[in-house]
This record gives structure tokens, C-alpha cells and sequence, in this order.
């Protein structure tokens, strides 16, 4: 069964598209929060909370401002922004926001040929805060998290084994919330995969088909107290250090496996 988009993919609109962005605007009058980033980035660059009217306000009278420049000089193309729906109640790992980065490799495109690799948990290094302005706690991301004074003592803690993960899943939700036992390695891998493969074959007409092509894709799942898995995003290009005790074992692996 294919899956609808609402079902793993928190609303999201395009901002350097007209019409989106009027049904955003339209939309965004209450109290809410939204995430927006730039496409064509990584490690969290460019990312920034909006929180309330006055902020979409803002970002509205900026776009505005753009927009007429733009018009000015027509050869430039504006900057592809997306807001999406926050997720504000996500499942904590000890306290802590965290997301999953998995991998998709398009191994082949004559014929098409797939992999999937589990990747790693990631976490912030302090205890999650919706309302808090610092954007540590809400990205999860290793290049974000240097930025806290803490990750110096705590960075082999912001990455997690999946088997870790499983683990503590077992533990702490596994009777509570009604799980079946190693949920990590049964439902919510095969929802990753699921996922992965739709949106492979949404993108499939794009992809160029010639014997040599190969692609590695990250892929960023978080899920919420309620257990239901959503996609973030997906990066080509996705970072490969090794800069804390996990990801040595990790990364090495995944780009042997790949080769």
C-alpha cells in the first residue's frame, strides 16, 4: 500500500513558490510552531524557528522585500526556502530530542538497484525544551551540537548504536506503550524502508539512468510520543565524520558496504 503523504511527512510549503507561500501565510495565524530551512544546505545551516504571528510576520515582510528586488533583476532566481510543521512532541531518549539518520543507497540506475542501512541515533547534549530558543536542543545534528558548551564531555553520548536504541526501547516503552518486542528492528525499520522506497519511486522519473551511477542518501526519521514515524528529509551528500566514538564503527562500515 502506498502510504499518503500526511501520513510520514509533517505539511511542508515550498516558499519560492507563490502559491505555497499565500497558502502558508494563509494558513500560519495561530499559535504554532514551524521549522524553516534553506534546500541545497547542510549541518542545520540556515535553519530558524518560527513561534508565533509576529515571526511569520516578519519572515513575510522579508520575502516581500525580496521578491521586489528580485523583480529588478530577473536573472536571479529566489533562494528555495521550506517551512514545515514542527513536530513539538517527539519521543525523548533520557530526557533528550533525538532523530534517526539512516542510509539509501541507489546502487545502480540500469537497472535500478537498492540498499538500505540503518544508520544511528542521534541526539542534542541537554534535555529537550519546545519553547526554548536555542537551536541545540532542536537539531540534532553533529555540527550543531559542537556548538554547545557541553558536547566537549558529552559527545559520545549524542550518538546511539541502533542496537542501543532497540534496547532501551524494549525497556522503557516496550510494555507501557503496548510495543512488540525489538519494535526498533521490526516496525520501525520497515516503516524507514517503506518510506524510502516511495519517495525512491517519486524521484525515480528524475534520476538519470546510465551503468556506473550511484547514489548514498541520508535519510532522517523522528519519531513521536505516539510512536508514528516521520521523514525530516533526505540529503545526498550526507555527512560522513567520525568524530565521536560510535561513528568510527558506523561510518567506516557504511562506505565500505557501499563501495
Amino acid at each position: 500500500r502506498l502510504l499518503e503523504m500526511k501520513e510520514f511527512f509533517p505539511e511542508s510549503f515550498r516558499l519560492d513558490l507563490k502559491d505555497e507561500r499565500n497558502a502558508f501565510f494563509e494558513l500560519c495565524k495561530e499559535e504554532q510552531i514551524w521549522i524553516c530551512k534553506p534546500s541545497c544546505s547542510n549541518r542545520g545551516q540556515g535553519i530558524f524557528l518560527l513561534k508565533n504571528p509576529a515571526a511569520v510576520n516578519t519572515l513575510a515582510a522579508q520575502l516581500q522585500s525580496t521578491t521586489a528586488c528580485l523583480l529588478q533583476q530577473p536573472h536571479k532566481a529566489p533562494q528555495a526556502r521550506i517551512v514545515q510543521r514542527y513536530i513539538h512532541q517527539p519521543l525523548l531518549l533520557e530526557g533528550k530530542k533525538f532523530d534517526v539518520r539512516s542510509y539509501l543507497l541507489v546502487a545502480c540506475t540500469a537497472p535500478y538497484v537498492l540498499f538500505f542501512a540503518q544508520g544511528y541515533v542521534r541526539l542534542t547534549c541537554v534535555n529537550y525544551d519546545a519553547t526554548s530558543e536555542d537551536l541545540t536542543v532542536h537539531l540534532t545534528n553533529q555540527h550543531m551540537q559542537k556548538k554547545n558548551p557541553l558536547y566537549g564531555q558529552q559527545k559520545d553520548e549524542t550518538v546511539w548504536r541502533m542496537e542501543r536504541f532497540n534496547s532501551y526501547v524494549n525497556e522503557k516503552f516496550r510494555k507501557t506503550s503496548g510495543l512488540p518486542t525489538d519494535w526498533v528492528f521490526t516496525v520501525f525499520t520497515q516503516r524507514m524502508q517503506q518510506i524510502m522506497l516511495q519517495c525512491f519511486l517519486a524521484a525515480q522519473h528524475k534520476l538519470d539512468c546510465k551503468l556506473g551511477y550511484f547514489d548514498l542518501i541520508g535519510c532522517d526519521f523522528l519519531i513521536d510520543e505516539n510512536f508514528k514515524v516521520w521523514l525530516l528529509e533526505m540529503n545526498a551528500n550526507p555527512a560522513l565524520h567520525t568524530n565521536c566514538r560510535a561513528l568510527k564503527d558506523i561510518i567506516p562500515a557504511v562506505v565500505y558496504e557501499s563501495l
